[in-house]
């Protein structure tokens, strides 16, 4: 699943349950022309357009681009990014008979088809958020546990980490882990092989 740092406006209730399926991301629908008279909600794309930038997805038929038009007339577009779904006709599911175009919407494009798009917007897909632990392994692999002069070269990162030099291998790792980030950890253990 993506992990999109930009707001994705979408037009219906519909269309955010379908992107909730393909992207972890703050997707706000128009509620369809009720954009034009929300003046809350616009203030609200508005603002979170500046912090994070926004994705306009809406329907490739003519009400979506209305509805697109009145957003770029009221944002600047340095942070706009538009997203657009391919004329893609059919039926919904949902729905009894075709749009008026025949057209799909967001709501009825596959999974597939609407991460690509996502993908080739620009989307600013964020890793996982989880940051990379530091593992019994990682001392092993760096001497600090398990190997001839680890003892030493676990109170030298004590004193470059100014944490105690007594911990047990758990309690280092737990306190590492809350203290430093894998990334500063490791230039912790390169200071100590460096002898500084």
């Amino acid at each position: 699943m993506l992990k999109i740092s930009e707001v994705i406006i979408v037009e219906g209730i519909y269309d955010k349950i379908k992107l909730d399926s393909v992207c972890e991301a703050l997707i706000i629908p128009t509620h369809g022309f009720s954009i034009f008279s929300d003046k809350e909600k616009l203030d609200l794309i508005k603002k979170l357009a500046k912090e994070r930038g926004i994705i306009i997805l809406t329907d490739s038929d003519s009400a979506g681009f209305k509805i697109r038009s009145f957003l770029t007339g009221q944002i600047d577009s340095k942070y706009i990014k538009h997203a657009y779904i391919p004329d893609v006709f059919g039926k919904e599911k949902r729905k009894s008979k075709t749009s008026s175009e025949g057209l799909l919407g967001v709501e009825g494009i596959s999974r597939e088809i609407l991460k690509e798009i996502l993908q080739n917007v620009g989307a600013s897909v964020r890793e996982d958020e989880k940051p990379r632990k530091i593992t019994k392994n990682d001392l092993y692999n760096d001497g600090l546990w398990g190997k001839e002069n680890s003892a030493l070269y676990r109170e030298n990162l004590a004193k470059l980490a100014k944490i105690p030099s007594r911990l047990s291998t758990g309690a280092l790792l737990d306190v590492l882990n809350r203290l430093y980030t894998y990334e500063e950890y490791k230039e912790l253990v390169l200071k100590i092989s460096n002898g500084k």
